[in-house]
């Protein structure tokens, strides 16, 4: 065989190679959980896998993968490195994934993803013909996520309502006072003459006072909790040894683990 052919084929046995290891694995949920997909090459269109918008976390096993928002490489994309990637709400990708390829190794991509997201403690990914068996749950925690602050905006009536009319309370007082002593007779006549004088002091002290009022955006805050848990500490025991492990979701009364006690979904 000329020594032309043979570099030919070699180089093809190695881009052949190279992409047979280059393995993708989707999942529908956080944490490597739910229903999965897998893919050894470039997909198109999700919506031809079933998978449209429904990624949640990810597995790079190898080579660089470029995952965009829309089909046939449309709207925003960004480049993945080898990884577990429990979460794509970091890079704004959750359920947001509709085509996928592998890219140069060797190149330089600006929308790159610097490092992958930390391992979880398991991979709860069910091997082939692994056994799995049901371990009973012992407890569970619901964990709150933290206390945000919520800020608003009020408009508010400030200022003062000026300075009381002097002469106006002295003559409504006189006046209040003269009206006042012709209701009744006796103590009566007094009474009525002393209640006219005090409310025809408070009238005449109101008359041409000025209102100053004015208003102004007052900022409020408040710290909140979701109502919803960010994660449950869940304890079960499998063949006499306790286990802990955190889910994104409550669990039933058993979890599924393989025969060394790991969950697997």
């Amino acid at each position: 065989m000329h020594t032309p052919l043979k570099t030919a084929l070699a180089a093809a046995a190695v881009i052949c190679a190279t992409q047979a290891m280059a393995q993708v694995t989707f999942y529908e949920h956080d944490g490597f959980r739910g229903r999965a997909f897998t893919t050894n090459g470039q997909v198109n269109d999700f919506n031809n896998r079933g998978f449209n918008d429904r990624a949640s976390s990810v597995i790079i096993e190898n080579g660089r993968w470029e995952l965009c928002q829309n089909a046939r490489f449309d709207g925003r994309c960004i480049v993945l490195r080898p990884g577990r990637y429990e979460s794509l709400s970091a890079f704004g990708m959750n359920d947001n994934v509709s085509s996928i390829r592998p890219v140069d190794m060797r190149r330089h991509y600006e929308n790159e993803i610097a490092q992958p997201v930390a391992a979880p403690d398991y991979d709860w990914r069910r091997r082939a013909n692994e056994r799995v068996y049901d371990a009973p749950v012992t407890s569970v925690h619901a964990v709150m996520g933290a206390a945000t602050e919520r800020c608003w905006v009020e408009r508010e009536q400030v200022g003062d309502r000026g300075n009381a009319n002097v002469g106006g309370a002295v003559a409504g007082a006189i006046i209040g006072g003269v009206l006042g002593h012709q209701v009744g007779g006796g103590t009566g006549k007094d009474l009525a003459t002393a209640g006219g004088a005090v409310a025809g002091g408070v009238i005449g002290s109101n008359v041409g006072r000025d209102n100053n009022y004015a208003t102004r955006d007052v900022r409020k805050c408040e710290n909140t909790t979701s109502g919803t848990p960010a994660y449950w500490d869940v304890s079960y025991n499998f063949r006499g040894q306790n286990h802990q492990v955190q889910m994104a979701s409550a669990p039933g009364s058993t979890i599924s683990v393989n025969r060394d006690g790991e969950p697997r979904q």
